[in-house]
């Protein structure tokens, strides 16, 4: 009998870590997501003043991973090494506003859209220059982030003297200190910095559609793609995200 319960015992032990292994996504290090973002990047992933990560994208990264039953660990990089890091197995993902593009999706694994925005042309407060579309900056020294879907839109507008930089702060500050003519970011970035920033700029002219931005993995595993796509769904269906969104932005997101 006592033999009998063994086997049963252990036969239990067995099934419960075949579901545990069918549910945990394949990752470098066991039990942990490890998660790429800027961390300068407000109000996407940046540091309050006490020092602590946050941002609209943090809190999705977290909430992701709690879904993954994973502890969340931050790696903090530049934007213009970010998807380098990535291929060289230094963080399983990236939480970013990673834009989904088709050049993208041929190197690396994007999810499902889990934010939409557009992007917006940035000026001095102080200013009387006001472009609306990209044909406006023809001639103007535009800062933008180095290697970002920003600087490509920007350099296939053609005519345009493209500055980039490592983030939008270093552009930022360029632009408020008269040493650009405009700027080129997100357009949800551009409204936060307006409201909670004490920066000396203002927002000029929406461009294009609304944009799908997605969680960055290694294309080759799609066990872990398969997983955030889960993730998110849930997130979203039990008002995690909802809430997220309206701490942040005071609207869904998620939707173009």
């Amino acid at each position: 009998m006592r033999s009998k319960i063994l086997l049963t015992a252990l036969a239990l032990g067995l099934t419960a870590q075949q579901a545990s292994a069918q549910t945990t996504p394949p990752t470098l290090m066991k039990g942990v997501l490890k998660i790429a973002m800027e961390g300068t990047y407000p109000p996407f992933t940046f540091k309050d003043a006490q020092g602590n990560l946050t941002g609209f994208d943090v809190d999705v990264a977290r909430a992701v991973a709690a879904k993954l039953g994973l502890r969340p660990e931050f790696v903090l990089t530049e934007w213009s090494g970010i998807l380098g890091g990535l291929q060289a197995n230094k963080y399983d993902v990236i939480v970013n506003q990673v834009g989904i593009t088709p050049e993208r999706q041929k190197t690396i694994g994007l999810s499902q859209p889990y934010a939409y925005s557009r992007p917006q042309i940035i000026v001095r407060k102080s200013g009387t220059f006001s472009p609306k579309t990209l044909a406006d900056l023809k001639g103007k020294r535009v800062g933008v982030g180095l290697g970002s879907n920003f600087e490509k839109q920007l350099r296939n507008a053609g005519g345009i003297n493209v500055v980039t930089y490592p983030g939008a702060p270093e552009y930022l500050a360029d632009l408020a200190a008269g040493r650009l003519d405009a700027a080129y970011n997100d357009r949800l970035l551009v409204g936060y910095l307006i409201t909670k920033n004490n920066l000396p700029i203002r927002g000029a002219g929406v461009i294009g559609q609304p944009e799908p931005v997605g969680v960055a993995y290694k294309k080759t595993n799609t066990a872990l793609g398969s997983a955030i796509n889960r993730a998110l769904a849930q997130i979203k269906a039990d008002g995690t995200y909802a809430k997220i969104s309206r701490q942040w932005f005071g609207q869904d997101v998620s939707k173009p």
